[in-house]
């Protein structure tokens, strides 16, 4: 299972850092200004055992914690960042009322810029990683996408952490479909069925791998840059951007579209611009241009 990496980073209020994972934390947004009220979250009780710590606030990916004026954040940002690690990895949990306590699924569709997807947006994480089927064969270790393509108006899947895009054939029309897909993706997650086997996925996979090892310091930061400025927004409109190659000679940078994005010609043109301007901008005399390819 993958692990818990926790990194932090500077917010808008100089006593406040954020501390982000790169797993789920939580559903909803909860204010902590004491450790009483903390008593059914074990990490923010372990936080509040800080002497240091005024206030906390957890949220889906981060844990903002907010100092007393006693010290500076450099004496304790890296400590911190440790201590929440080891507790998440060694089984500590966020949430007791998480555990063993199954809440109502909901779904609810989101129409997205590609007229031919709908985002289906669930009240939970369903996956850890990224998954995209082109069609049935792909989904050999997907229950659920294998399911899904049992709908003969359905082209494509695309899962991300809490919600589903699907793509129909261009001939078909959401407006008749899109109740059917909603509830049989809500009856199929709350009957407790396997979405993804994981452990398949691994061993034998035909996903997008994008291979980030022995690459050089710019294309460290495109990616660093599209991880932090660019996916969140894809994410809302259905899709997901990888970081697929940078030419130090001819400075172009590719990336690749999924899920909504993929195939949508506006999408493509806005992502375009919008990520070649971000980048020329923060990587200036780095970058010629960016070329979108779909996934």
């Amino acid at each position: 299972m993958e692990k818990h990496i926790i990194k932090f980073k500077e917010t808008s209020r100089e006593e406040e850092l954020e501390f982000y994972s790169n797993k789920f934390l939580s559903n909803n947004r909860v204010v902590f200004e004491k450790i009483e009220e903390a008593k059914d979250f074990p990490l923010i009780q372990q936080i509040f055992y800080l002497p240091f710590v005024k206030k906390v606030i957890l949220n889906k990916r981060s844990v903002y914690i907010e100092k007393l004026n006693i010290l500076n954040w450099e004496e304790v940002q890296n400590e911190i960042c440790i201590q929440i690690q080891d507790f998440l990895n060694d089984g500590g949990s966020v949430n007791n009322n998480d555990i063993n306590k199954p809440s109502p699924t909901t779904v609810y569709a989101e129409s997205t810029p590609n007229p031919n997807v709908m985002k289906f947006v669930v009240n939970k994480k369903i996956v850890d990683n990224v998954y995209e089927f082109k069609n049935i064969d792909e989904a050999e270790n997907s229950p659920l996408a294998q399911s899904l393509f049992s709908f003969p108006f359905i082209k494509e899947i695309f899962l991300d952490l809490n919600f589903i895009s699907v793509t129909q054939n261009s001939n078909s029309n959401w407006d008749e479909n899109v109740m059917d897909v909603r509830e049989f993706i809500r009856t199929f997650i709350q009957d407790g069925n396997t979405l993804i086997n994981e452990d398949l996925f691994k061993e034998n996979s035909n996903q997008i791998k994008v291979n980030t090892e022995n690459i050089d310091d710019i294309s460290k930061q495109i990616i660093e840059i599209i991880e932090q400025h660019v996916k969140p927004a894809v994410a809302s409109d259905g899709g997901n951007i990888l970081f697929q190659s940078y030419d130090k000679e001819t400075k172009n940078v590719n990336v690749i579209l999924q899920g909504a994005c993929s195939g949508c010609p506006s999408s493509t043109v806005t992502l375009k611009n919008g990520i070649e301007n971000m980048l020329k901008q923060m990587l200036p005399g780095l970058i010629s241009d960016v070329n979108a390819i779909n996934g």
